[in-house]
């Protein structure tokens, strides 16, 4: 269900990856888990949730995580990722090309938005519509101590504003939420823990 409360329940696809997974990076063990990934779709809106914990600290994960101009280091779909100047009010803001494939079909997307900050424990960003690729994009980090490390719960919310192919593009796009989910938690820990990531 959509933050308005007016969309039909999600169809719900069987959990990914369940449990723990243990990365190394190197010669150096690098202990990212992600724990949970869940993909749904209602309608033309996709929604990703997923739980992971990061050997770094609360803090060093918000410096990375809020700043933009390390987004090309996360994956290999950002072609272009930096910070912007900020808003009339203030605000920070970014932009971020990604791009992809649906069969024959690709396409770069394009997000401008603005963040909404509590250092050290949530990252927003909000994508503007009038100047995305998207009718709707809005992304949560939240970043709670666990032990030695971090706990972070990341929430994924979009609604294309771009043709998407019929019964096989609703497929691709939900596999490719979950597929670059799973590639970028042991580059955001090198990131955090101050090493360069694994290529």
């Amino acid at each position: 269900m959509t933050s308005s409360g007016t969309r039909p329940a999600c169809r719900k696809l069987p959990r990914c990856l369940p449990g723990l997974t243990l990365l190394w990076l190197g010669s150096i063990a690098a202990a990212a888990e992600l724990r949970d990934v869940e993909v749904e779709r209602d309608e033309d809106r996709y929604r990703l949730v997923s739980e992971a914990w990061f050997a770094a600290s609360p803090e060093d994960m918000y410096r990375v995580l809020s700043n933009y101009d390390l987004f090309e280091e996360f994956s290999s779909a950002f072609v272009e990722a930096r910070n912007i100047e900020p808003d009339e009010q203030g605000r920070p803001r970014y932009f971020a090309r990604t791009e992809g494939c649906v069969l024959l079909f690709c396409k770069s997307f394009v997000r401008r938005g603005h963040l909404e900050l509590e250092p050290h424990s949530e990252i927003v960003a909000i994508a503007d519509p009038a100047v995305s690729d998207f009718k709707y994009c809005h992304e949560r980090w939240r970043l709670m101590r666990e032990g030695d490390g971090t706990l972070l719960i990341y929430t994924f919310e979009m609604e294309p504003g771009f043709w998407v192919p019929p019964v096989i593009g609703p497929y691709v796009i939900m596999r490719t939420l979950r597929a670059e989910g799973r590639d970028a938690i042991d580059r955001i820990e090198a990131l955090a823990q101050g090493r360069e990531p694994k290529r």
